[in-house]
């Protein structure tokens, strides 16, 4: 399986990249849609994805909320920048803030011979919020989340042969 590789760099950023096998163009309905969205994105076993909801223009907003163990995890932002299936940027800030400020999040797609590489980067407002998220589960978490969308994706070629 595809592994995730989580880097710092800089000052304030986290840089995460992972390889799926499937095209380009089905990763970015995976991040875009709703419906994919639901199936890999839920969080932690026992939790729910309740609301996934996504305004996919620029300045167009989504929002997120999470159920689990008796908790709710809400987070939204605003969309900066689509350049449809290639990239996406947005900002990010949760309902409870765990860490301070506002993170904007980057996503890019590469497509080779089938293969698509996901480069996520996380710009933080300082190098606090940075490596505070570092140190929590957000690695276990975005790889459980990841090894889902491979699953999901592998499923879906299926389907589309």
């Amino acid at each position: 399986m595809n592994q995730l590789k989580v880097e710092a760099r800089g000052e304030r950023e986290i840089v995460m990249t992972r390889d799926f096998d499937a095209p380009r163009q089905l990763v970015f309905d995976a991040f875009t849609k709703p419906d994919l969205l639901k199936r890999w994105m839920y969080g932690p076993e026992g939790w729910t994805f309740a609301v996934c909801e996504i305004d996919l223009r620029v300045g167009g907003r989504y929002r997120f909320v999470w159920q689990g163990h008796g908790t709710e995890m809400g987070l939204g932002g605003i969309y900066r920048e689509i350049v449809a299936p290639v990239r996406i940027v947005s900002t990010e800030r949760f309902d409870e803030a765990w860490y301070p400020g506002e993170a904007t999040g980057t996503v890019v797609l590469t497509e080779r011979a089938g293969t698509t590489t996901l480069t996520q980067t996380l710009q933080y407002e300082s190098r606090a919020a940075r490596d505070g998220v570092l140190k929590s589960p957000m690695e276990s978490g975005v790889t459980a989340s990841y090894d889902r969308l491979e699953k999901l994706m592998a499923s879906m070629a299926r389907i589309e042969k």
